[in-house]
């Protein structure tokens, strides 16, 4: 089912940057994109992501403030990050979000700031967000069913996530893109209905195959519905599908089109891996910098931040984070180990 990571023979060229040397690991992947988890906490529970019961959360104490964050960002701003994304937990249960979007989108270097949500809390603050320099917005939607929606996120609330979608394509950010889980037994019966309510929006709806980051540790590659399978489902409603490709390397998601306008995105982390590509890094709510999804260490950048650790002395960290990552995650290979977190702990 996993081929294995694709690598580019020649990695594309990032920009130049001043001082300090890039973030480039020993297969030659540079490093241009941060995804940051303000919160472990979220206002639902989604199977795929926590548990239904006795979440265990981080101290409020142990969660990085707005200040340690800009911090960091302002360093790796340094050697050659460009590209933010802000998740969680749900990332709109930390308050006063856009103050922290108002500071990052200052930083020298930073060119893209985008969120990752549910969406349920976005309609009273996409105006605010889209001011501070919030530039694109995901959204997940696994279904516009409200029994299915309850039965997946254990609370309700599907008419807020709508709004929510309605809110972020009124305020005009430059992208709003729509995600689904690909699990089997529940997108066969979500995915020309939700692919149809993207388009009516002009939206793109993407699809994501279901990776190992349950809390409850169940997930099990049966239950994995592969990118190409859906597409064949998608094309027996909508006709022949036509490749666009992905806008640049390191995009996860390769884009089809339909002859009716309708547009989805194919994200397959398990049957056609892209981690020869990859150029993210992942900082953790508490401070710990992982270098993947998958990984089974992290780098603590919280104690050098709040023990008057020196800048060099922090991207020292960064640069063995950086210097450890792997080939790829290895997810349905022999001897794949599932991270001891799941994935509301480490950032969606």
């Amino acid at each position: 089912m996993h081929h294995g990571p694709d690598f580019p023979t020649d990695p594309p060229a990032a920009p130049a940057d001043a001082g300090e040397p890039r973030l480039i690991d020993s297969l030659g992947r540079s490093h241009h994109s941060l995804r940051i988890s303000v919160t472990d906490r979220c206002n639902i529970r989604c199977f795929y992501c926590m548990p239904a019961e006795n979440v265990q959360f981080l101290p409020k104490t142990e969660i990085l403030s707005f200040e340690e964050i800009h911090r960091l960002v302002s360093l790796l701003a340094g050697v050659g990050i460009r590209n933010l994304r802000l998740t969680g937990g749900e990332p709109l249960v930390r308050k006063d979000l856009p103050d922290l979007v108002r500071l990052l989108a200052r930083v020298p270097g930073i060119e893209d700031i985008a969120l990752t949500t549910n969406g349920m809390l976005l309609q009273p603050q996409a105006m605010e967000l889209r001011a501070a320099g919030l530039r694109r917005v995901n959204i997940s939607l696994d279904t516009l069913h409200e029994a299915t929606f309850e039965k997946i996120s254990r609370r309700q609330g599907l008419d807020r996530v709508i709004a929510g979608i309605d809110a972020a394509t009124a305020a005009g950010f430059d992208e709003v893109r729509l995600n689904a889980l690909a699990i089997r037994g529940v997108v066969e019966q979500e995915a020309v209905s939700l692919v149809e309510f993207a388009s009516a929006r002009q939206l793109t709806m993407r699809f994501i195959e279901f990776m190992p980051l349950d809390a409850d540790r169940r997930w099990d590659s049966q239950q994995v519905l592969s990118g190409d399978e859906l597409l064949r489902m998608l094309e027996q409603h909508f006709g022949p599908a036509k490749p666009l490709g992905r806008q640049t390397a390191a995009q996860p998601a390769s884009d089809y089109g339909f002859a009716g306008g309708q547009r989805v995105g194919l994200i397959r982390p398990v049957t056609a891996p892209f981690c020869g590509a990859c150029d993210r890094l992942r900082l953790t709510a508490e401070g710990g910098l992982r270098n993947c999804l998958f990984s089974q260490q992290q780098w603590s950048l919280r104690e050098p931040l709040r023990c008057g650790g020196s800048d060099q002395e922090i991207l020292r960290l960064v640069r063995s984070c950086v210097a450890a990552k792997q080939p790829g995650h290895l997810i349905d290979q022999p001897g794949f180990e599932q991270p001891d977190r799941a994935m509301y702990q480490i950032g969606g």
